[in-house]
């Protein structure tokens, strides 16, 4: 249906999406993917181009969708509740040398309004979405350029209404996986279903393909996705590992250690609920109970963030990571993909 060779989809990462790492993936077979989050129009059509300069493959182009119960980007916070979130997290932007930020002038964000044309100017072979169901408007307009839709789903409930939507596959991704929980009927603490519980009622429950996501990082749990109902897989942390992905040394080494056996659900980085290595600054931001709401605490934190990342350290980043952090053991894009591909006959 996608016009791939191997049932393998690259997760597509907000923020720490590369061109080569989607591109490789879909030139081996599978569907690389690239996380538009926080790219205006013209970064869309940019990365979308380069994407197709490297490779004549499918590709895999993926949105947020807006969540109301959520801080929108165009309802930014009164200035007495910016300065009190920018005073909580001013003690990092002193530590890597940056200026405290003022708020933005605009929006957090650009609209999904504007990503989504951009995405269908593009035209993808598929789009994907995360926190939502798309409109039928969405919907149509996909169809009519010839993209197929793509769901994600973390409970039974988020995946019937996505294929009573017109998505044409959904993606199930269970507790285990890295990044941000994308649920969007209930809140995220009460959508933690583990991979293992949430795959077969999927399966069970709707008649699109299924994708599995979280917690699979080599072959076996490619062969236990399938032996589940699954139609495919998606992976993350096992591909940001890989020397081709967007991540800087001080993430893959935290990938390739300790960190990686006590990843944390956390709102601490960005006000919504994500997994990732339990580091200094994600404990230090919990324990003083100071977080903003998405997407301020998200802009706040990347300003430090970034220049972390610069320096190296890696005790001041998001470093996000699922359970199966440990599996991740291959350094090229395609030694993970021949390891996950040997999953595939069981």
């Amino acid at each position: 249906m996608l016009g791939i060779d191997h049932p393998i989809v690259l997760g597509p990462f907000g923020g720490l999406s590369s061109v080569e790492l989607t591109a490789a993936v879909s030139e081996l077979g599978g569907l690389g993917s690239f996380g538009l989050y926080g790219f205006d129009a013209g970064r869309i059509a940019e990365a979308a181009a380069a994407i197709r300069a490297a490779t004549g493959r499918p590709f895999n182009l993926n949105v947020w969708l807006p969540v109301e119960a959520d801080a929108a980007a165009d309802a930014p916070l009164a200035p007495d509740g910016f300065t009190s979130a920018v005073d909580a997290v001013r003690p990092y932007f002193e530590e890597v040398g940056v200026p405290v930020p003022s708020a933005p002038p605009a929006a957090y964000l650009p609209s999904f309004e504007e990503q989504w044309t951009a995405v269908l100017e593009a035209r993808p072979a598929v789009a994907s979405f995360v926190f939502g169901v798309p409109s039928a408007d969405v919907v149509e307009q996909a169809r009519a350029r010839g993209i197929r839709l793509v769901g994600t789903a973390t409970s039974v409930d988020e995946a019937v209404a996505l294929e009573a939507s017109g998505v044409d596959a959904i993606v199930a991704t269970g507790l285990e996986a890295g990044g941000h929980r994308v649920s969007f009927l209930r809140p995220a603490e009460q959508s933690l279903i583990g991979s293992i519980s949430l795959i077969p009622q999927v399966v069970d429950a709707v008649s699109v393909p299924v994708i599995a996501a979280g917690g699979i990082a080599d072959r076996r749990g490619v062969a236990a996705a399938l032996a589940l109902g699954a139609s495919g897989v998606q992976v993350g942390t096992a591909f940001l590992r890989a020397r081709q992905s967007a991540t800087n040394d001080a993430h893959r080494a935290a990938i390739a250690g300790t960190a990686a056996h006590e990843t944390v659900l956390t709102r601490a980085m960005s006000g919504r609920l994500a997994r990732g290595a339990r580091n200094r600054v994600v404990r230090e931001i919990e324990a003083s109970g100071a977080i903003a709401p998405f997407p301020v605490q998200n802009w706040l934190t990347g300003k430090f963030r970034a220049e972390a990342v610069r320096q190296g350290r890696g005790e001041l980043q998001s470093l996000w990571m699922g359970q199966s952090a440990p599996l991740a053991v291959h350094e090229d894009v395609r030694d993970v993909f021949a390891e996950l591909v040997a999953g595939l006959s069981g």
